[in-house]
This record gives structure tokens, sequence and C-alpha cells, in this order.
């Protein structure tokens, strides 16, 4: 059973299957958001996901950054992800037509960035997500 389902912008139809949401920079007592801290943060959340989902290829959603015109520090520019790092299971059908459709499905780890709490859903869902190129990403697997 699935949490919710979105719809890529191909029409193909994903169930979310695992949903995991937290704070983009709820951990960082000191220092700011800039390129360092939000390649380490990226770089955290892609590790988990490969170690939580192995039988499952992992995919980041290139964030949206949101430069403010603010005084470089020390470690550069200011550069802040949205306030909600992401990790989604994803399934759906087979890839290859000649599978069975009961026997194969195809599954895909998302990494994404979002502005709010709210669970992707239907046509509803962030547009960077909902854009994948799941046909390119995801593999087949038997059930």
């Amino acid at each position: 059973m699935s949490l919710t389902r979105v719809i890529l912008t191909s029409g193909r139809s994903l169930d979310l299957a695992e949903l995991r949401l937290t704070s983009t920079y709820g951990g960082m007592l000191e220092g700011y958001p800039c390129k360092l801290v939000n390649d380490m943060t990226v770089h955290g959340l892609l590790s988990n996901a490969r170690h939580t989902h192995p039988s499952s290829p992992v995919h980041l959603v290139p964030p949206d950054l949101d430069r403010p015109d603010q005084p470089a520090g020390p470690f550069g520019p200011v550069e802040i992800l949205p306030p909600v790092a992401c990790v989604g299971s994803f399934h759906s059908t087979a890839l290859d037509p000649a599978h069975d459709p009961v026997l194969h499905r195809s599954s895909l780890t998302v990494v994404w960035f979002q502005p709010t709490t709210r669970v992707p859903s239907g046509e509803d869902a962030e547009e960077a997500l909902r854009g994948i190129d799941w046909e390119g990403l995801a593999e087949d697997y038997e059930l």
C-alpha cells in the first residue's frame, strides 16, 4: 500500500512507498548556509539513501538555491537550500513491457528539497520532482 501517488509530467504514475522529511539545516549549530555546508548536506542525504535502499538506484533532484544579497563569509557566499529535505522511495510499473506486470515493478529512491512539509501527491508535487526521467533512472525488479 502506498502513502500517496505522484503523477510525473510524462504521465507515469508513481507510488510513494516511504518518505523521510528532515529539516535541511536543523542540526547546524554554527556557520551559515553556503556551498560547503550544502554539499555536505546533499552528500549525507545521498549516502543515507543508498545505505537505506541498497537495491534501488538513487537520484538527486537538483535543488533551487536562494542566494540572498548578503556579504560573503569565510566559506564563500550565502546559498540557502529549501527548508525541507526529502528522501522518498517510489515504485511504478515495470519499465520493460515484456516483463509480467504482476511479477515486475520498477523503483527509484529520490532525494529532493521543498519549501514545506506537504507530502507530494498527484499533480500537485514539486515540478522538479514530477519531471524526473523515470525511464532513464529507475530499475526493474522482480517481486
